[in-house]
């Protein structure tokens, strides 16, 4: 279980996150939503500690994750995986070979430099893009894919960490809504049948309920809801967006087609934007 306890972020005299209390069980994909600000990144870059906390302490497993520092700490970093809205790849190499990275901070130093791969690695590594429906890819350069193939190549480099949670930081905000969908299946597919916590900041309300069994909403740096998404009030999503962001909760939604007959748009919201 990762357990956020009275956490607190400032930067200078501003507060970015504020006094967060929350527990994910092992297993669970859960959407973080808000509006642009309302700290989302900086909770998942503390829970990765891309960011240190400036109050409360973040532990997974009873370890105090937000304390470790060395050999510690890089092992934390690869039990939590982490994927990001600008894919960061090495757009001159081949996605192979990107895919691969994952495994480096689990190596010495030496065989990093000399890109010492086993052939057990490269199965791996194909696997995982198989599994993301994109190894026919393997050979090419990244630099030459679209951003939807970007972010599955992304995702499978996560997943070479072997990861017991993977954090996703607005993995769709630069994707058209074909790409997205492809993306979101992706990692809704890791969390089941992998059986991995899936923590993603999304920036609509509309693919946080098709997609996850729990949301979080943000705002000013505070979290204002925690449940459901069928809990999920017009009320409730006002708190979180304001109300003259409600346009904005549901700009470039997408719905998930392999959820039959469940609807994107919660129906208390119908005629709200």
């Amino acid at each position: 279980m990762l357990k956020i306890s009275r956490v607190s972020r400032r930067f200078g005299s501003k507060t970015a996150v504020e006094n967060i209390d929350l527990e994910i069980p092992d297993g669970q994909m859960v959407g973080i939503i808000g509006r642009s600000g309302a700290g989302k990144s900086t909770l998942l870059r503390m829970i990765n500690r891309l960011a240190d906390v400036s109050d409360g302490f973040i532990e997974y497993g009873g370890v105090r994750v937000s304390a470790v520092k060395g050999q510690a700490l890089r092992s934390w970093q690869r039990d939590c995986a982490m994927i990001f809205q600008q894919f960061n790849l090495v757009p001159r190499l081949d996605v192979l070979t990107n895919v691969l990275l994952g495994r480096l901070n689990g190596r010495s130093t030496l065989s990093s430099v000399l890109n010492m791969f086993s052939h057990a690695e490269r199965r791996d590594a194909l696997l995982a893009l198989d599994r993301l429906d994109i190894a026919q890819t393997a050979l090419q350069r990244a630099g030459t894919l679209s951003g939807g193939q970007q972010q599955r190549v992304a995702i499978a480099r996560a997943l070479m960490q072997g990861p017991k949670l993977v954090l996703a930081d607005e993995p769709i905000a630069s994707l058209d809504p074909r790409n997205a969908q492809i993306v979101m299946d992706s990692l809704r597919d890791i969390n089941r049948q992998q059986g991995l916590t899936v923590i993603t900041n999304l920036h609509t309300l509309d693919t946080a309920r098709a997609y996850c069994s729990r949301i979080i909403g943000m705002a000013a740096g505070r979290v204002v809801f925690d449940g459901r998404p069928e809990q999920l009030t017009e009320a409730a999503a006002r708190e979180i967006y304001g109300a003259d962001g409600m346009k904005e909760a549901f700009s470039e939604a997408i719905t998930s087609t392999s959820m039959p007959g469940q609807r994107a748009r919660v129906p208390a919201l119908e005629g709200a934007v």
